[in-house]
């Protein structure tokens, strides 16, 4: 989406936006140099979101001129959480930031165990009576199974790494 900016104003507007301000003006579908002069107008470039940390969101903060003197949209990394107060109780920034992970870990766990379940089920068969693997194959199958069952106890649980799964024997 295409935005301008006035420059006596400063007011910052999409194209649609400006064509509906100046509504009794017949407009080029392409707004070159001379229509933007006309208008009294400067293009807003697109720049990139700011560079955030954890528990912080890029946010828009209006539009500022970069070196060149060309309008960029500005943007700034802003928390996700602050202090709050409800009916008397003050909740913490970092208690809302851990409220935030443990959801995110518990997201993250129910999905892993949803893998490891199915890889368990993918490999019953190698534990059944009439299963063709010989003994010493059950018995590797049984350790990798052994082993997914234990990922939980990770200490990094939920959040392991693709070489902490078990490899299938």
């Amino acid at each position: 989406m295409s935005e301008y900016r006035n420059r006596t104003t400063g007011v910052v507007k999409t194209q649609g936006q400006w064509r509906n301000e100046f509504a009794n003006m017949s407009l080029p579908r392409v707004w070159k140099a001379a229509t933007l002069d006309a208008l009294d107008l400067d293009p807003v470039l697109r720049s990139p979101a700011a560079t955030v940390g954890d528990y912080q969101v890029s946010v828009r903060d209006g539009v500022v001129q970069d070196a060149n003197g060309n309008w960029v949209e500005n943007y700034v990394a802003r928390d996700m959480f602050q202090d709050t107060t409800e009916n008397g109780v003050t909740t913490t920034k970092a208690e809302h930031e851990a409220a935030y992970q443990a959801g995110l870990d518990a997201k993250t766990a129910e999905g892993h165990r949803a893998a490891r379940n199915k890889l368990l089920a993918d490999s019953d068969w190698t534990q059944m009576n009439d299963s063709p693997l010989s003994n010493e194959d059950k018995t590797a199958w049984a350790t990798y199974r052994q082993e997914l069952r234990d990922m939980s106890d990770l200490a990094s649980w939920p959040n392991i790494a693709d070489d902490d799964w078990p490899v299938a024997p």
